[in-house]
């Protein structure tokens, strides 16, 4: 497997970037494994989801933070679990968390959202942990697009578990509307859930038309992401993907 393209900034101002997304289950498996498998991916941004949102969340998010050199841009339980961690690349513009309209006897969801910038161009963020319920969740989907929209950047990306696998209704809305970067520009493996027998996608990175896909999917093979690793960190695998955001 050919490694994904290093973070970086490119000869015509152009921006290389490395996500991940990656379902951390709130932190409850072991914390040491999930740090290092989002270490050894190197990211610029962590889109989480389930991320802590009860008793002394934000220290244990500071503290997953520090542990994968990286800071905290916005989200946790003032989002409803959607998190997003940053590299020092990234020159934060604005953050903002947004909590979704409840179904009463459902899960409270939202959105962690961010405008940043790269190499001197603007891109905007959205981390989400879409409803178990199908007609909540398509709904939710035209949500995560009407607040891209309404970000005011030319290009954008979103990720998270979707709880739906490729050829489902919600699924299908944001791939139509966006890049689903995976089947952009396949790399790595495919399956996210669950990390002892992956036979299923339901977590993704989307991304706005303008931006280049260099490569998305599961890290496995990742120098330093091991089996056991993945294993044992938490009940998802994460997606990583490399983009080329354009110059300004």
């Amino acid at each position: 497997m050919e490694p994904l393209p290093n973070s970086g900034t490119n000869a015509d101002g152009s921006a290389t970037l490395r996500v991940l997304s990656y379902n951390i289950r709130s932190m409850r498996d072991d914390t040491d494994a999930l740090a290092r498998v989002i270490r050894a991916c190197a990211p610029d941004l962590v889109l989480l989801q389930e991320a802590p949102r009860f008793f002394r969340w934000r220290k244990k998010l500071a503290r997953l933070a520090r542990a994968c050199d990286l800071t905290i841009l916005t989200g946790g339980a003032t989002a409803a679990g959607p998190a997003i961690l940053c590299s020092l690349r990234a020159t934060v513009e604005r953050t903002e968390d947004v909590l979704l309209p409840l179904t009463p006897g459902l899960h409270r969801r939202g959105f962690a959202t961010a405008v940043v910038r790269f190499a001197g161009t603007r891109l905007g963020v959205l981390s989400c942990h879409l409803s178990l319920q199908k007609d909540e969740r398509y709904d939710q989907a035209g949500m995560l697009l009407y607040r891209l929209a309404g970000m005011g950047v030319e290009h954008a990306i979103a990720g998270g578990d979707l709880n739906e696998r490729p050829e489902g209704p919600t699924f299908r809305r944001l791939a139509d509307a966006l890049q689903d970067c995976h089947a952009t520009a396949p790399w790595g493996g495919e399956h996210t859930w669950t990390p002892t027998d992956p036979y299923q996608r339901i977590d993704a990175i989307f991304a706005t038309k303008g931006i280049e896909v260099l490569g998305c999917g599961v890290p496995v093979g990742q120098p330093r992401v091991t089996d056991t690793d993945l294993r044992a960190a938490t009940d998802h695998l994460p997606v990583l993907a490399a983009l080329r955001i354009p110059a300004a």
